[in-house]
């Protein structure tokens, strides 16, 4: 459920629940209550046997990966049945009710250079986009100090840091082109380290990288390298597709569109324990002790949830190593409501350095402002404490009034237990990749497995639409 707090006695309204369900626009789909879980129902060409139904591919997470894959594999022909333990589609992509108006609590940011994502919008006529209001002022938070010129420094300093970038990773859809193993082990921290830099010139560069990363100790480098040279070997364009053009609405308009496109059927409501792979099918089993049949399956869900799963027969250690770690990202999104029309500024601090540590003025909302910040840490403030949050932005915007606060608690949620993916050393070039082969006729995706765009939306859907075509060719025969 979303977090909303504000300084009078208005709470604001949930968009989540069987409300937000029911009103979701699920087009030839049927919705029907069952004991604990909400199933969706359509035609699909199923196999009974010995009334058992046996599926051609259950998909398990109903995220922008799921999704795709779903409507993919159901459109071609397949039966499908999309299982979600939420009570809503969307993953950790979610629109709701906040400050009188519709918020991203989790994702909201798509770029046109992201062919997943901008091929989908146009299809559905979702291709027109906001951009936040364009900072006047930019504050920094280095060496204890809050700067108001070195904006110019940081982004030639963060160039130097990833300099190497589009030499390492040439080719945006395969990390294996090149040889990376020296850096395989590496963390952010010692790459910023090995520049030999003073700490005010140090956390210049963490701030500026505050927005994805957040524990750099304990984050590797070659996620972000890899990103840096996707990006045309520029961070700053990075930050900008990964972070500055929304939806009108929300990202819920555009699971909502893919779901609306799908044949596949749907229960929300309902999580998965088990996934075992006989050989000859997959045997899936709910929390509530439901034994599913199919003849492949698709594993949709977020890392640190994914290696909760009971998955037999054991995948390759270099998945077990990455399952062990999980996501390290602990950090989360506020959106906060200011008092009045103030000058639109950003504002960076390096994590451990401030409780906020990427915030902007993102745009008006009425007589006010809406400011988005990005934590490192969720549990280095309270993000209901409003005298907290408005302290913290205080340190840049003296005169600042908080009126209420919104957010989703993605690491308490079960189904995320976590932040969005920055890979731990080795797991980028290691278990990432090997989970994407698939094994049998196990198929995964995600954004935090996705060979390209990792950690974003568009990520998270490209990788769905390979592991339906890898799905299809177990089908066929050919894998």
């Amino acid at each position: 459920m979303p977090h909303l707090h504000r300084t009078d006695n208005h709470t604001g309204s949930s968009g989540a629940g069987t409300a937000w369900y029911g009103s979701t626009p699920f087009g030839r789909l049927r919705a029907t209550q069952t004991s604990n879980s909400t199933t969706t129902t359509n035609h699909n060409n199923n196999t009974t046997t010995s009334n058992m139904t046996i599926y051609d591919t259950i998909v398990i997470g109903a995220g922008m990966a799921g999704l795709t894959a779903a409507r993919d594999l159901s459109t071609r022909g397949h039966s499908v049945l999309l299982l979600e333990a939420r009570d809503r589609i969307g993953g950790r992509t979610y629109t709701t009710d906040a400050f009188g108006g519709q918020f991203d609590l989790g994702g909201g940011y798509v770029h046109w250079t992201q062919p997943a994502v901008w091929s989908e919008l146009e299809r559905h006529g979702l291709a027109h986009l906001e951009p936040p209001l364009e900072s006047e002022v930019y504050y920094q938070l280095a060496d204890g100090k809050v700067h108001t010129s070195e904006i110019e420094k940081t982004y030639g300093l963060v160039g130097k840091l990833f300099e190497d970038a589009r030499k390492r990773f040439p080719l945006p859809w395969d990390v294996t082109a090149v040889d990376n193993s020296d850096i395989n082990m590496e963390t952010m921290e010692e790459r910023i380290e090995a520049m030999g830099l003073s700490k005010h010139d140090a956390d210049l560069i963490k701030g500026a990288l505050s927005g994805l990363s957040h524990d750099y100790k304990k984050q590797g480098s070659t996620q972000l390298l890899f990103a840096t040279a996707s990006n045309f070997g520029s961070y700053a364009a990075e930050l900008e597709t990964a972070g500055s053009w929304c939806i009108p609405g929300g990202m819920t308009k555009l699971s909502e569109a893919i779901q609306s496109s799908s044949k596949a059927e749907v229960r929300l409501n309902t999580p998965v324990a088990k996934i075992a792979d006989s050989g000859k099918g997959v045997t899936v089993t709910t929390c509530a002790g439901e034994a599913i049949q199919s003849k492949t399956v698709v594993v949709a869900v977020p890392l640190n949830t994914m290696r909760l799963l009971d998955i037999s027969p054991a995948l390759p250690e270099p998945i077990q190593a990455m399952f062990k770690t999980g996501n390290p990202v602990r950090g989360s999104k506020l959106w906060v409501r200011v008092r009045g029309h103030i000058t639109p500024f950003s504002a960076l601090a390096p994590p451990g350095e401030h409780p906020l540590n990427s915030m902007r003025v993102e745009k008006r909302w009425g007589d006010n402002t809406i400011i988005l910040c990005m934590i490192s840490q969720s549990d280095g403030i309270k993000h209901d404490d409003i005298p907290a949050v408005q302290t913290a932005l205080r340190k840049f915007v003296p005169d600042l009034e908080v009126i209420d606060t919104a957010w989703h608690d993605w690491n308490a949620d079960e189904f995320s237990r976590g932040g969005w993916m920055m890979h731990a050393p080795r797991h980028f070039l290691d278990g990432a990749v090997e989970i994407r082969k698939g094994y049998g006729r196990m198929s995964f995706a995600g954004a935090d497995i996705a060979a390209m765009g990792p950690c974003t939306i568009d990520g998270a859907m490209s990788s769905g639409a390979a592991a339906a075509r890898q799905v299809e060719k177990v089908l066929e025969g050919k894998q």
